[in-house]
């Protein structure tokens, strides 16, 4: 006789299937909640010319408002590891949400540099949003093959969502101004959010809950088969901690991925959150013409996660970021020193976001792959929370050199391409991954609290 099949409700949340329709539910919420992080994120860069104009900012001063704001931007991210492993990934994926949504709205009600700095730091939240998004689709999509090309279709949101913010304030800025421009970007976020909230916890989560509650009730024997048995990495005397991910065997990988963020995240800074400012000021583009520009390259930086996911899936994804940064440096550094017209200037920015975003698609699953389980959602956060850190020094290397004289052609060519070629040149001292034979093993806290 065969077996009833138990009711889903009854099946425990670590053992429930993941099926086919649930994974793309997830997949379009997750590329939805990064579009518009990504929209408010870069909807800041993309109007500060406006806003510079409104509070008779110079363009020294506005780039030196940007790199306080992103400085806000870091402390406020320092906050998404911890609640990763707190509250869960499901809600933290809301958090972030409504974070993003927070600094949109209140954006609008901004009265001089100082209340935009601090209201602006809340977008730490939407920039996390890929962090939550990659140990929360890590643990849904398991094992499979391709996962690389998979996640590139939702971290494409990154171009979709500066595309939207470029596309959406050019029909909006004329009609209601830079300050209603950030009030309704607020309405999609909200949505998202309510969208999140019905998503389901990944399994990895589940059975960490379970493990936990086991282990404090003094059930330690059957909290350790558990465990075993979902394929987690959860010891209360090995706990994972700074010293792991700098020791002798991962010091320098580290160290290198690390300076990656950073270095890439000054370039990140200068060409596209601050890239109608470089076009303007730089390349002489008008502010309309501008935005078109961005419109069309963010198009052609979408076709780039999913190109680096998939390439990266085939020839690894450590040569497909080095490969893709340094063509990227090499394309900035021509359309810079280049001709002022908008036959040289357009094919060139969009080839160089194409180069520049598009291996973020194969870079996220790196992490995840070349640390050892034991480390690895400790080693990833660790080297993202560089990211703002290379936006800061980005900001502020380009506020200088402004301030010293410097035109902005000179400027962000050094601010901006030389660390991009830098990003993919310490690349290469990086751990090399069998990826064929990798299995995505979860790496959870040890102890309840402990941040990953």
């Amino acid at each position: 006789m065969t077996a009833t099949p138990l009711p889903l409700r009854d099946i425990p949340a670590w053992e429930r299937p993941v099926t086919s329709r649930t994974l793309l539910r997830v997949s379009a919420v997750c590329f939805l909640a990064w579009v518009f992080s990504v929209y408010d994120y870069t909807l800041f860069g993309t109007l500060l010319p406006k806003i510079a104009d409104d509070f008779g900012w110079s363009p020294a001063k506005a780039t030196t408002v940007a790199t306080w704001v992103t400085l806000g931007t870091f402390v406020v991210a320092l906050s998404v590891g911890p609640l990763l492993d707190r509250v869960g990934r499901k809600r933290a994926l809301v958090i972030a949400i409504v974070g993003a949504a927070i600094s949109s709205g209140f954006t609008g009600l901004a009265a001089g540099a100082v209340s935009l700095v601090v209201i602006r730091a809340f977008s730490g939240f939407g920039y996390s949003e890929e962090l939550v998004n990659t140990v929360y689709l890590n643990e849904m999509y398991g094992k499979a093959r391709r996962r690389g090309f998979m996640y590139s279709f939702v971290q494409s949101g990154w171009p979709v969502g500066a595309l939207v913010s470029a596309g959406l304030t050019a029909v909006l800025l004329p009609a209601v101004g830079w300050r209603w421009s950030f009030v309704i970007a607020v309405i999609p976020s909200v949505l998202v959010a309510l969208l999140a909230t019905r998503l389901p916890e990944s399994p990895a989560f589940a059975a960490l809950t379970e493990v936990r509650r086991l282990r404090s009730s003094g059930h330690a024997d059957q909290a350790d088969a558990l465990a075993g048995r979902v394929g987690l990495t959860v010891t209360g005397e090995a706990k994972a901690t700074l010293k792991d991910v700098f020791a002798p065997g991962l010091r320098r990988h580290t160290i290198c991925l690390s300076l990656a963020w950073l270095f890439n995240w000054m370039a990140i800074q200068v060409f596209s959150v601050l890239g109608t400012t470089v076009l303007t000021q730089g390349k002489h583009v008008s502010f309309d013409n501008a935005l078109l520009v961005l419109v069309l390259a963010n198009a052609v930086g979408f076709v780039g996660y999913l190109f680096h996911g998939w390439i990266g899936d085939r020839i690894g994804r450590r040569t497909t970021i080095i490969t893709g940064w340094t063509i990227g440096a090499v394309l900035t550094g021509v359309m810079l020193l280049g001709p002022a017209t908008s036959t040289f200037v357009i094919p060139l920015y969009a080839l160089s976001l194409f180069f520049l975003t598009g291996p973020y698609a194969a870079l996220l699953f790196y992490m995840g792959e070349s640390f050892p389980a034991q480390v690895r959602g400790l080693g990833p956060n660790v080297a993202h929370t560089m990211g703002p850190v290379g936006a800061i020094v980005g900001s502020a290397l380009l506020s200088v050199l402004l301030g010293a004289g410097v035109s902005m052609v000179v400027a962000a060519l050094v601010a901006g391409s030389v660390f991009m070629l830098a990003s993919g040149l310490v690349m290469l001292g990086t751990r090399r991954v069998d990826q064929e034979h990798h299995v995505a093993v979860v790496h959870l806290a040890a102890e309840e609290g402990e941040a990953a």
